[in-house]
């Protein structure tokens, strides 16, 4: 697929935009060693020998370019109008990969989110969900919900991050200000453990009422259940074979 001018897209990627390529910009949180798990040889990739830090991006600095700067302006002083520090909200703000993402203080998630929604000059009038994400090597910080907000008004998209560490993984549910969370937060409880304060009935979605655990962490064990299929006996996964 070419662009308008005929330029195939994909002959312009550089180290900016090519995935998982930072740099020594950003926040480190850990070194992955290897791939795949395997540290006997049983690793045939060439990945064996990797080692490599991993980096989250780091806040990024004025101008932020484009339409990126006047929604920050617009709601940094929406935030002031109601008596808001907005550093006390706005942990960082970070550009990366072209797209803009606001770190928010989980106590000051509601209220971010309504002014996000109802201010004319911002009009994210739709939260497409909510998503976990679980960095085990981010100490304090491990679980971080992760919100895309649209404003169809405006033709824009940005996202909403809050990090919360595993010993207290509450935060404000926003169920009340975009009702379509309601599902995606039971999903976020359901697989990565986050507790969303003040939902209607923060319950498990996918997985047994009885089931221990939260299967999208990362430090879940690869572990499960036996399996009968047609009379056949299919061990669990951690039983099958190890390369380790």
């Amino acid at each position: 697929m070419t662009e308008a001018n005929g330029v195939n897209p994909d002959k312009d990627l550089n180290a900016e935009n090519l995935p998982g390529s930072r740099g020594d910009q950003g926040e480190p949180i850990r070194v992955q060693r290897g791939m795949f798990g395997a540290n006997n040889g049983g690793d045939t990739s060439g990945y064996g020998g990797l080692v490599r830090p991993v980096r989250l991006p780091g806040p990024a600095s004025r101008p932020y370019g484009g339409w990126f700067d006047e929604v920050a302006d617009e709601l940094e002083g929406a935030l002031e109008e109601q008596s808001l520090v907005p550093e006390n909200a706005i942990e960082k703000t970070v550009v990366d990969r072209g797209e803009l993402t606001f770190h928010i203080a989980r106590e000051h998630l509601p209220r971010v989110a309504r002014t996000l929604r109802d201010d004319p000059a911002l009009r994210f009038e739709l939260c497409t969900g909510v998503s976990g994400v679980h960095f085990p090597g981010d100490k304090g910080r491990e679980l971080h919900a992760v919100y895309h907000l649209r404003s169809i008004t405006h033709n824009r998209l940005i996202r909403l991050e809050v990090s919360v560490p595993d010993s207290d993984p509450h935060l404000p549910s926003i169920v009340d200000v975009y009702p379509t969370n309601d599902w995606h937060e039971r999903e976020a409880y359901d697989f990565f453990g986050l507790i969303f304060d003040g939902h209607p009935a923060l319950t498990r979605i996918m997985m047994p009422d009885d089931w221990q655990g939260f299967p999208q962490r990362k430090d879940y064990p690869l572990g499960g259940i036996p399996v009968e299929y047609k009379g056949a006996q299919i061990p669990a996964p951690d039983q099958r074979r190890s390369y380790s």
